[in-house]
């Protein structure tokens, strides 16, 4: 069995339904069993790819719902950072991160190559026979997209400040080293792994290093002019909150490729009984995340919140993503809740912290991504606590630290800031040349 291409951090599911669905009747009579092999191969390659392009769909949830809770003077760029991150994620990860996280990994790091297919028993005249039981590029692909997500998780944290192109410089190395690197640890069979850490889908691996980074970033960047003044915080609402809804409810689609497809399998009756538990726990933990938001904003304010509502949901789906598969529907339900209830504190906290989260990614990702990562044992006898909280230190000490130093440097090379000015007018003149509501614009005022 070829184990590069593989999670390793999954515990039982890496046992056979995870190695293709091959069965022991069939590698024991591969000549009778051919077409339950091959029929195993195309189901577990289908399923990396239908839920990998439903990740992918997450790219476009990121940008709407960035585009919607910025003001209308950086919708442009935020939409731009979207579209240039799952592109720059794309190339870096074909050329160095796949390789850095799955590849011949030794405990801290794998192999600094270019990722190339190799199915050498998939022949022009038909199949003959796949050991990892899938296509290598359907693996490939469903990793590259999770990448992806990651970096998208940062754009919105220092959006309406940030510049483009030490932007993107960042996004290279996130997604090209800083993101595989990590993931080798776990899901690359790397030491923690061999620890026993789990995290199924990414709550810590995916989520909170996306929020570790888009922190680090915060910090060295520094809030938007006007948002703290005088020891007090000044809100700055989103421009489209239809928008951001949108986006929301197109995350909430591809997190069931997101958690779905990490079942790594579906050559199965078992993986697919897997997955249909897997989207039931995934949407009861977002809907627990919902209510716990909207009544928990009822009660504080007397109102209920939109945005709080929108993170709550995200937050349920960051809080169930380390383990989907093994709680009860109800249990999923309280796991998301808490999820919900952790965003309605964090983003208030990290305002006193002064620290400017545009859309509040640092609470749903990181905060509720590390709550997700300890609940785990919750329902999952494999996993200890103190594993999880190893893990969870030792990811966002490696993500933050080395965040912390590639922001720097860029803040004092090529400088990582606009201008005071270029910030006033909105980063859609200043950098895009565009505005994304021209005819709401100043200069259709005077007309």
């Amino acid at each position: 069995m070829k184990f590069k291409n593989l999670r390793f951090g999954r515990s039982a599911r890496l046992g056979v339904a995870a190695l293709g669905g091959l069965g022991v009747a069939a590698m024991a009579a591969p000549a009778s069993a051919a077409t339950d092999v091959e029929t195993a191969f195309i189901f577990n390659t289908l399923s990396f790819l239908m839920h990998g392009f439903l990740v992918m769909w997450m790219a476009a949830g990121f940008a709407m719902l960035e585009a919607g809770l910025v003001r209308t003077k950086n919708t442009t760029m935020q939409c731009l950072k979207n579209i240039a991150i799952y592109s720059v994620a794309g190339i870096l990860y074909y050329l160095i991160g796949y390789n850095l996280m799955y590849m011949d990994v030794s405990g801290f790091i794998g192999s600094f190559s270019i990722w190339s297919a190799a199915d050498p028993s998939i022949t022009a005249d038909g199949f003959v026979g796949e050991e990892a039981g899938y296509a290598a590029g359907s693996d490939w692909f469903f990793q590259m997209v999770f990448v992806a997500a990651t970096a998208s998780i940062v754009s919105g944290t220092v959006a309406e400040r940030v510049k483009l192109w030490p932007f993107l410089i960042f996004t290279v190395v996130l997604t090209g080293i800083i993101y595989p690197i990590q993931g080798s640890w776990t899901w690359g069979g790397g030491w923690l792994s061999e620890m026993g850490f789990s995290d199924f889908a990414g709550s810590t691996i995916v989520h909170s290093v996306g929020g570790w980074a888009a922190l680090a970033g915060a910090i060295v960047i520094g809030a938007r002019k006007g948002k703290f003044v005088d020891g007090k915080v000044h809100p700055m609402p989103g421009a489209n909150l239809p928008l951001a809804t949108l986006g929301t409810f197109i995350l909430w689609m591809g997190w069931f490729g997101f958690n779905g497809g990490s079942q790594l399998a579906m050559g199965t009756a078992a993986d697919i009984r897997d997955i249909s538990s897997i989207y039931i726990n995934t949407n009861l933990a977002a809907a627990g995340g919902v209510v716990a938001a909207i009544i928990l904003t009822q009660v504080m304010y007397k109102k209920v919140d939109l945005t709080m509502a929108l993170n709550g949901a995200l937050a349920g789906l960051v809080s169930i993503t380390a383990e989907p598969l093994a709680p009860a529907p109800g249990l999923a339900v309280i796991i998301g809740a808490i999820g919900g209830v952790i965003v309605v504190f964090a983003v208030p906290m990290l305002d006193k912290l002064k620290i400017d989260d545009v859309v509040g990614a640092v609470s749903v990702h990181l905060i509720a991504g590390i709550w997700g990562t300890l609940a785990v044992p919750l329902s999952n006898g494999d996993a200890s606590f103190v594993t999880q909280i190893v893990g969870i230190v030792s990811i966002g000490a490696y993500t933050f630290i080395f965040s912390l130093i590639v922001w720097t440097i860029l803040k004092v090379t090529i400088g990582v800031r606009a201008s005071e000015e270029d910030e006033v007018d909105g980063l859609d003149k200043a950098e895009c040349g565009m505005e994304a509501y021209p005819e709401f614009g100043v200069g259709s005022q005077r007309m």
